[in-house]
Formats: C-alpha cells, sequence, structure tokens
C-alpha cells in the first residue's frame, strides 16, 4: 500500500488530522474486511489527494472519508462538495494513467464516520468525464 504522506502523523498536535486519521484507520479496516485490497492510501497528485483507493478484482473504488464528532456542521457527505470531487476526479485519473489495468471498472465511494458509526456510499458520484 502506497502512501502520499509527507510527515510522520505521529508528530501532528492538530486533533482535527488526528480524527481524519483514525476515520482513514476504521473505513481501511471496514474495505479489507469485506474483500477489499486498499492499494493506497493519501494518494496525492500536488496539493490533490484521494484518501484511498481500493480494489476488488476489476472494480477499483476511489474513496473519499469523512469523519466527524457529530452532525453539528451536517452530514460528512455534504463535505464533499463539487470542488472536492473535481479534485478527486483529477487525481484518479493519474493513478488511472500509471496503475489502471485493461477491463478495470471504476467507481467513487464515500466513506461518513459519526461517532464512529461508518457509513460506505458506493458509487456517491459521477464524473463529467471528457
Amino acid at each position: 500500500m502506497s502512501s502520499g504522506i509527507r510527515s510522520d502523523p505521529r508528530n501532528w498536535t492538530d486533533p482535527r488530522h488526528q480524527r481524519g486519521l483514525a476515520a482513514e484507520a476504521q473505513a481501511i479496516r471496514y474495505l479489507q474486511a469485506r474483500g477489499w485490497e486498499v492499494v493506497a492510501h493519501r494518494f496525492r497528485v500536488g496539493r490533490v489527494e484521494v484518501d484511498l483507493i481500493a480494489r476488488r478484482g476489476a472494480l477499483v473504488a476511489f474513496v473519499e472519508v469523512k469523519g466527524r464528532r457529530g452532525l453539528a456542521f451536517g452530514s460528512p457527505f455534504e463535505a464533499v462538495t463539487g470542488a472536492k470531487r473535481r479534485e478527486i476526479v483529477k487525481a484518479a485519473r493519474v493513478w488511472m494513467d500509471r496503475y489502471g489495468q485493461r477491463g478495470d471498472v471504476y467507481r467513487f465511494d464515500c466513506i461518513g464516520i459519526v461517532d464512529n458509526k461508518l457509513e460506505h456510499l458506493e458509487d456517491a458520484f459521477r464524473p463529467g468525464w471528457r
């Protein structure tokens, strides 16, 4: 599993970063328990990244993970805005060019975690491919 993390998460002091990393770890365990192989964690292209890239056979899912302590600021899925979707698609295109295989099928998923309760939204959005 490749990682685009440039600094050591053990040295992070911002609690939001710590929670984000914990949410990603929970999402990885969830996906692996369902037969997915997580092939990349925080795949980065410049300043844009995809949280997780998971493969199950020919199906490749680009997964955005959003963790929240509660719903005071809305659903985690609401935080995946149009701008964020475009960033995810940009990074996904680079991954596809580098690592995609003939016959692969791609989709974009979101995993929302609120108070440690995980919800997996499969095929959460479809990009406007050119």
